[in-house]
């Protein structure tokens, strides 16, 4: 089995870490959890969700959605 360098694994790890926020409710996206009510695995990152995903609390499309700030 062919190990993939550090630098990358560390990239995957970030990006499906990267939480993202409704601009209209403050709903977290987190996709750790996914959307379990609207299908969406664990695991899910958001860049991975279908096109015509919506929060599940007001309904918002992705576009209404913002990265989570990270802080260090």
């Amino acid at each position: 089995m062919k190990e993939e360098p550090e630098g990358k694994q560390e990239q995957a790890k970030a990006a499906v870490a990267d939480r993202y926020v409704c601009s209209v409710c403050g709903y977290v996206y987190d996709p750790a959890k996914g959307d379990p009510d609207g299908d969406v695995a664990p695991g899910t990152s958001f860049e991975d969700l279908p096109d015509d995903w919506i929060c599940p609390i007001c309904g918002a499309t992705k576009s209404a959605f913002e990265k989570e700030q990270q802080h260090t």
